[in-house]
């Protein structure tokens, strides 16, 4: 008898895409997949942000290249991505969030944050697997989501609903590729302490109290426990895992 042998999570030759890479949650993702061996294209606006960190994944032995983009610029992006070689793997990463009372909320923060949580994600998303079908090629797509997606909270109405659309187009996306043998799932993660947040912490004390209260294990997120998971999603160890959402909230939803 021959043991079984665990699947690889190695992704040598494959070429991924991730959005909103300059910093924060996007450039630990863009490491973690460049480590597995993947070709890494970073995108975001900031060309300075992206440049040091291909840089730094350059120096670390892997391979990564900026690609300068603004995703809510829907009409630009089939101009930007198609004319590139395929992306087998795709992280839809780039978000933002306006925590506010929903009656204070605008109809400019509305579209804001829906045009780069939800749009953004859904165009980046049909350029990649336009190619992917048309070549008959199989790919992974993970949609950076989060526990919000799975819960509400006070005064991020627009997030939650955001999020939520986020986790629904997941699993629409996995049922209609599915059978080009495209995988899509999502990660949900707990506050992580990234640039974004801090601001939310320094200007309420009592802010990170309540939401430790919330978190089980007793502290917030880093970038880093996210990297494992979008690197095993992006993987044949993952092969069978398809319109499924891994939460990373620390037990905040457990209960």
């Amino acid at each position: 008898m021959i043991a079984p042998s665990t699947p690889s999570q190695r992704l040598d030759g494959r070429r991924a895409l991730v959005t909103g890479a300059g910093r924060g949650i996007g450039a630990a993702l863009a490491a973690a997949l460049a480590e597995m061996g993947a070709e890494v294209s970073l995108a975001a606006r900031s060309r300075n942000e992206l440049e040091a960190l291909a840089s730094a994944i350059k120096t670390s032995g892997g391979r990564a290249l900026a690609l300068a983009l603004d995703v809510t610029q829907t009409e630009r992006l089939e101009e930007a991505l198609l004319g590139l070689p395929p992306f087998d793997i795709l992280v839809n990463n780039a978000g933002t969030n306006r925590p506010k009372p929903m009656r204070e909320a605008t109809i400019e923060d509305y579209d804001a944050v829906f045009s780069l949580n939800v749009r953004a994600a859904y165009f980046v998303s049909k350029c990649v697997t336009t190619r992917l079908i048309a070549e008959k090629r199989g790919g992974a797509i993970i949609n950076v989501s989060s526990q919000m997606g799975h819960v509400g909270a006070a005064n991020r109405t627009l997030y939650c609903a955001s999020k939520h659309a986020l986790e629904g187009l997941t699993k629409a996306m996995a049922v209609e590729l599915a059978p080009a043998g495209i995988r899509v799932n999502s990660i949900a993660p707990t506050f992580i302490r990234t640039a974004m947040t801090q601001p939310f912490f320094d200007a309420d004390p009592g802010f990170e109290a309540t939401v430790l209260s919330k978190i089980k294990l007793g502290r917030l997120g880093r970038p880093e426990d996210l990297m494992g998971a979008v690197a095993f999603l992006a993987s044949d160890a993952a092969s069978m895992i398809t319109g499924a959402s891994l939460v990373i909230d620390g037990g905040w939803t457990a209960e």
